[in-house]
């Protein structure tokens, strides 16, 4: 028999009549897959407490972090709006491979990305996808003599949603983030248990009461930015 209590368990940041904001755990689906083993998701476990809970926005299964949920079909729809309206402010945290220089100022990744359909679910930078802009800016960094175990601490502001776009976007600069299991070599994911990519913040304005509304959620892969 499951663990109905696991099963149930949710990280709840925020509630009010409209809406919800969540921390899923990397490794939970945000909605059910295909096969009875991939039923358990996050929307499932909110929808059991709150029954007219909504999805609005997803994060892959292996990205852990802040998720919004609607509670109702019309704040759905309002909040839906909003993200592509590119009203919500997005930021995640990440540890990639290799020494990035840390600066205070923005950097910027503009690159195209479609389906790689041959080795679908998987994306590609391609000249002919869809715009994809991600902003990025360096943290921290540690180089402790090995180049196989040079890695940065960086912050990640998507301005486009495509799908792996952050995972993407690293990796064609030649940052794959490590844990990445779809995107990383053999090496690159040994180097982590998991991928490490959290979504850590977001902000935007409550549809039905105007209030600026903002949440943090600090990466529990903290721990890994005190290497030497």
């Amino acid at each position: 028999m499951p663990d109905t209590a696991f099963i149930d368990s949710i990280d709840l940041i925020y509630q009010d009549a409209h809406l919800l904001v969540l921390n899923k755990p990397a490794g939970l689906l945000c909605v059910p897959g295909r096969g009875e083993d991939k039923q358990d998701c996050l929307s499932a476990r909110a929808m059991r407490r709150w029954p007219d809970a909504l999805i609005v926005h997803r994060l892959d299964m292996a990205t852990s972090g802040l998720v919004l949920m609607a509670r109702g079909a019309a704040m759905q729809r309002a909040l839906s709006d909003a993200f592509a309206e590119r009203r919500v402010h997005k930021r995640y945290q990440a540890i990639v491979d290799g020494v990035l220089p840390v600066k205070d100022e923005w950097s910027v990744i503009d690159a195209p990305l479609m389906a790689d359909w041959p080795r679908r679910p998987l994306q590609k930078v391609d000249a002919a996808g869809k715009p994809s802009i991600t902003r990025w800016r360096s943290l921290q960094s540690w180089s402790p003599g090995e180049e196989s175990a040079a890695a940065t601490h960086v912050l990640l502001e998507p301005l486009t949603g495509r799908s792996h776009q952050l995972r993407v976007h690293l990796l064609s600069i030649g940052h794959p983030i490590l844990g990445d299991a779809l995107y990383g070599g053999e090496e690159i994911q040994a180097r982590a248990p998991r991928l490490l990519l959290h979504a850590n913040e977001l902000g935007f304005v409550h549809p039905a009461t105007q209030q600026t509304l903002r949440f943090e959620s600090p990466p529990d892969f903290a721990l890994l930015l005190s290497r030497p």
